[in-house]
């Protein structure tokens, strides 16, 4: 199995900046796509930003020309620049992992436990 951790949450001002970080670890045989998810209270998780390994990116409207993906394949790890945050970038932010299976058959899905994201003055 794969573990994921996130980390780089916290509190910051509108107009601020954040950088989120996950490390995948375990059981990895070829991490296909890594990305980021969102979900703030009383709304549905949506799509932050993605990237494959072979660096093609895809964004939320609501994100892009704001947010950066970029990831480090040797060390399994993914990153989410954060810039001109709003008070509605406000949620959890959950690390995603997509990995091959080791027959090259399937793609299997998994999440990291997620860091919060506060934007407030």
């Amino acid at each position: 199995q794969v573990q994921l951790v996130e980390s780089g949450g916290g509190l910051v001002q509108p107009g601020g900046s954040l950088r989120l970080s996950c490390v995948a670890s375990g059981n990895i045989f070829n991490l296909y796509a890594m990305g980021w998810y969102r979900q703030a209270p009383g709304k549905q998780r949506e799509l932050v930003a993605s990237i494959t390994s072979g660096g093609t990116t895809n964004y939320g409207d609501s994100v892009k020309g704001r947010f950066t993906i970029s990831r480090e394949n040797m060390k399994n790890t993914v990153y989410l620049q954060m810039n001109s945050l709003r008070p509605d970038d406000t949620a959890v932010y959950y690390c995603h992992a997509e990995d091959e299976t080791s027959d090259y058959t399937d793609f299997e899905d998994f999440w990291g436990q997620g860091t919060q994201v506060t934007v407030s003055s």
